[in-house]
């Protein structure tokens, strides 16, 4: 057998559930249809949730018709770019669909980069119109002369209930409100005719495998199929059961691609979605409880944390994707809420899922079954997927180690400016290492940029991240490659640890070494460690390898 054959089908099941082979045909609609249909099934459910605001799914239509037609009176058309530097809020939602309600394109933009990160992206997508919390505005204004725009609109955002927004210094006098807009404007805005295969939705920069940020060219089309062949696919057994009637916590960025696919996925199905600050674990512990969600969206950190905290067994999936889950997380997890945990996986470049691990998320259903821990699970339908020889360009067999290779409609059209660009006849190389087992689930081994090089040996973080997590006084922990100064063009492992409070001064280096020797070949054992109380994480919660790696290097010098 090859990887044409797909041997992942027969494992097409949640439970005693088959799953069909395919979610063809698809329908070419765009985005915006998702919360046009909603609004019109589901009127009074709730849709969004942030903080102590919510609105339903009629008036989120309202509140995005009207912007869309502000925006249109501003100048905003079809094919225009418009950037968001915004944090988790309601807004976020309504820009989103506003701007894609005008077939123009969203540009998410972290808010949380520095002057440099956001003039050049700024400056590659080239938007007219700027949408920014009103904290980021002297940030936008310091780059306002490198860069050309017309428009610059703020949304002053609450941190926390009852917050008072402090007074807003230095708002160029052209400046505009976002709820000025909102209120001034009645639901009217222009038709405008949208070819989801070929026109562009958003504009999410990554960093890809290699060089500066990329922009992720996604269409319509792209969003709407992965949608439909992840959360419709995964959850259909439990549709009449779950559509117009759950929810869904997600506890990452929505300017982050995973946040945007709970947004979208949630809308599709007009559920209620709650979205929260990624970095306010109490609150997301509170809203768990309070309101017992059918799934918590959320990386390993997350639920590393959630480890931490009281909350009782109940039927919650929790499922994480972004970054690996190391497998004792997800061991405990299981324990502590009493449902084994999901992971998925998936990229920008693939509008989020490319696959699912169902055999975790067959006891939802009441049906127990093998649980295959530590795997990203099994390709969703209708895409082709390929695990490829670093070296050789050549499928490798089943069992063994390459780099992951997908094709399917939701890859994205190529990287700005061109169609295509990053795509290798349509194939897209992921840039992680992984493995397939005889069941067609796939396991991740590693990031390529990751990959550390001791003499020629190739050492997978992960494998090492996985062996030193599994110690018992180890809380989390990070491993990076960095020059080794005895060997030129040869790295040395190092590993970052937080200790769980209760082993702090009395684990030690060597300890931690002794433990990795007997459980990894001798190149792959650290040669340093190094105690820190926490380590560096990016927005969406994921462990800053590259912060640490550049870290160690400065530390050397």
């Amino acid at each position: 057998m090859s990887y044409a054959d797909k041997p992942w089908l027969k494992s097409y099941k949640i439970g005693p559930f088959k799953l069909p082979q395919t979610m063809a045909p698809y329908p070419e609609i765009s985005i915006y249809q998702f919360l046009e249909d909603s609004a019109k099934d589901y009127p009074d459910n709730t849709a969004i949730v942030y903080l102590d605001k919510s609105l339903t799914y009629s008036q989120l239509k309202s509140q995005v018709d009207k912007l869309a037609t502000a925006f249109a009176e501003l100048g905003v058309k079809k094919g225009d770019t418009v950037a968001t530097i915004l944090p988790n809020c309601l807004e976020f939602v309504i820009c989103d669909y506003a701007i894609m309600r005008l077939g123009a394109i969203h540009v998410p933009i972290s808010v949380l980069h520095r002057k440099d990160d956001l003039l050049y992206e700024l400056g590659e997508s080239k938007p007219d119109t700027i949408i920014c919390s009103s904290r980021r505005i002297e940030r936008v204004i310091s780059i306002a002369d490198q860069i050309k725009f017309k428009n610059l609109i703020y949304v002053p955002v609450p941190i926390f209930p009852d917050y008072t927004i402090p007074e807003i210094e230095n708002v160029p006098d052209d400046a505009i409100q976002l709820e000025d807009l909102i209120t001034s404007h009645e639901a009217n805005p222009p038709e405008v005719e949208i070819d989801p295969k070929e026109d562009l939705a958003l504009l999410p920069f990554t960093g890809g495998t290699t060089g500066l940020p990329k922009g992720t060219m996604i269409t319509h089309y792209n969003v709407t199929c992965d949608i439909r062949q992840v959360l419709h696919w995964m959850l259909s057994p439990l549709k009449a059961g779950i559509k117009g009637k759950s929810s869904i916590i997600a506890c990452v960025p929505l300017f982050h691609q995973f946040g945007h696919f709970a947004l979208h996925g949630a809308i599709s199905w007009g559920l209620r979605l709650f979205i929260m600050d990624p970095r306010d674990i109490d609150r997301i512990v509170k809203t768990i409880i309070e309101n017992r969600p059918f799934m918590v969206l959320g990386v390993p950190t997350h639920f590393t944390y959630l480890l931490n905290k009281e909350f009782p067994k109940m039927q919650v999936f929790f499922y994480s994707a972004a970054a690996a889950l190391p497998v004792e997380v997800a061991e405990q997890m299981e324990k502590k809420s009493g449902i084994p945990m999901g992971e998925g996986y998936g990229a920008t470049e693939t509008c989020g899922g490319t696959h699912i691990n169902l055999s975790a998320f067959s006891k939802v259903t009441g049906f127990m079954a093998s649980v295959k821990k530590g795997s990203i699970g099994v390709p969703v339908p209708d895409i082709d997927v390929r695990i490829v020889d670093l070296e050789t360009g050549e499928d490798v067999p089943f069992g063994e180690s390459g780099e992951i290779w997908v094709r399917g409609p939701q890859v994205m059209k190529g990287y700005l400016p061109t169609p295509g660009k990053g795509l290798i006849d349509g194939w897209l190389p992921t840039g992680d290492v992984a493995k397939m087992d005889e069941d067609g689930y796939f396991y991740i081994v590693d990031r390529i940029k990751d990959m550390i090089n001791v003499s020629g040996n190739k050492v997978y973080s992960r494998m090492v991240d996985e062996v030193i997590h599994n110690h018992p006084a180890v809380n989390s922990v990070g491993v990076v490659g960095i020059p080794d100064p005895k060997r030129p063009g040869s790295e040395r492992v190092k590993a970052f640890i937080v200790l769980k409070a209760e082993y702090r001064e009395k684990v030690t280096e060597d300890d931690i070494i002794e433990f990795c020797k007997e459980k990894l070949p001798p190149y792959a054992v650290p040669k340093e460690v190094e105690f820190r109380k926490d380590l560096p994480l990016t927005l969406v919660m994921k462990i800053n390898k590259k912060q640490l790696r550049e870290e160690a290097i400065e530390k050397r010098k």
